[in-house]
């Protein structure tokens, strides 16, 4: 696993929400952003991608956040990339069951563009120490 995050495979079904994190992570953040509208385009493509992180949303249609996570997991690739889940859904029973599916942590949302990429990084260090 790579020490240096610079590459984030993100998976968002809401169109302005997409826009607006794919802004706060490449503009402000300088992270090289592969976007996806949804788990089954994440599954399809983000192996070529090579993602350091992958940020995924909860809820989705058609394949949630979990769903998705688990199976991206089934790719070689993308099995051991760490995954912060991105959602409104954050009681702790919530955040503990995202963690216990493997996710670093968990972003609230809404989040605040402007602060989004320190969020990552912040998230990023404690876990590569």
């Amino acid at each position: 696993m790579t020490q240096t995050l610079s590459k984030i495979l993100y998976v968002e079904d809401e169109d302005d929400i997409r826009t607006i994190a794919q802004i706060a992570l490449e503009t402000v953040g300088g992270f090289t952003l592969k976007s996806c509208n949804g788990g089954a385009q994440a599954v399809n493509e983000g192996a070529g991608f090579a993602p350091d992180l992958i940020l995924l949303d909860v809820m989705m249609p058609g394949m949630d956040g979990p769903t998705t996570l688990a199976a991206l997991r089934e790719q070689a690739a993308l099995k051991e990339v760490p995954v912060i889940f991105m959602t409104a859904k954050v009681q702790p029973s919530e955040i503990a069951h995202y963690r216990s599916l493997g996710a670093l942590d968990v972003i609230a949302k809404p989040f605040d563009p402007m602060t989004l990429a320190d969020q990552v990084r912040a998230i990023w260090s404690r876990a590569h120490g």
